[in-house]
């Protein structure tokens, strides 16, 4: 990699850290490229991603940005989850983690808050953003479908009474 590309690799990893709320750094050591595949394939359908990195260009592109404070965790061979959603990197690393004990979450950070493992499982277990969404729906539907469900009750039993003294004269 010549001086050109690796400014160019800083470059997109700069602006990988300022577009993403969620940084979560894990190691790959032992993976083969089709499970590293795999895993950038269900990043992708959960809209994450996943980067391997080198540490001395992470690092440097990590200056100036909210995510600074976590270059120490860019040892060894290091790949990143990268999300917009706060949960959906974290929740598809654990859930890929769980499956393949070759991948090891680090840490990470969420904003400008640096996480250490255990906070990117605990994050990962939380429901994501469109489940949050549906279940406030559901909360907010529910109370019109009871009402509708009263409001259907009394015609209903009408016609099952009706009907039975149909079926008797």
């Amino acid at each position: 990699m010549n001086r050109a590309q690796k400014k160019q690799a800083v470059a997109d990893l700069h602006q990988m850290f300022e577009e993403n709320e969620l940084v979560v750094v894990t190691h790959y050591s032992g993976l083969t490229v089709a499970e590293i595949s795999e895993l950038r394939a269900k990043m992708r359908e959960n809209g994450a991603s996943f980067k391997v990195t080198k540490n001395t260009l992470a690092k440097i592109a990590l200056d100036g940005t909210r995510f600074a404070a976590m270059s120490d965790l860019f040892t060894g061979p290091t790949g990143m989850a990268v999300s917009q959603d706060p949960v959906a990197a974290a929740k598809t690393a654990y859930e890929f983690a769980k499956e393949n004990e070759k991948l090891v979450i680090m840490g990470g950070a969420l904003g400008e808050t640096i996480l250490d493992a255990q906070a990117v499982e605990a994050l990962a277990k939380l429901p994501s953003l469109d489940e949050l969404r549906s279940k406030l729906v559901g909360l907010l539907v529910a109370p019109a479908t009871r009402v509708a469900t009263v409001l259907q009750a009394p015609a209903s039993q009408l016609a099952r009474v009706t009907a039975a003294y149909a079926e008797k004269g």
